[in-house]
């Protein structure tokens, strides 16, 4: 039997204090199932993970475009701004 993945509770810190109940299409709900069960998680740590990631989502560096020239932006000489800014801080 596969062993399940620990979830980091410092990711999802609301996965055991509260319980909510949803209203889901059948699609819906045999989509999770599909999905849980491929990752080997719950339904209920599915839905936390999804809620957090579409509250909190992290920040991803777009690679549309990457090696194209003449953007103002995101060309390696302009890292140390990026970084002040913030890119990749959570």
């Amino acid at each position: 039997m596969a062993k399940k993945p620990v979830i980091a509770p410092e990711r999802f810190p609301t996965l055991s204090a509260m319980s909510v109940t949803v209203d889901l299409s059948e699609e819906l709900l045999d989509a999770l199932r599909v999905e849980a069960a491929r990752r080997n998680v719950s339904i209920d740590a599915l839905i936390a993970e999804s809620v957090t990631e579409h509250l909190h989502p992290r920040r991803r560096l777009a690679i549309s475009g990457v090696g194209s020239s003449g953007g103002a932006r995101g060309r390696a000489r302009d890292a140390d701004e990026l970084l002040a800014d913030g890119f990749g801080h959570d």
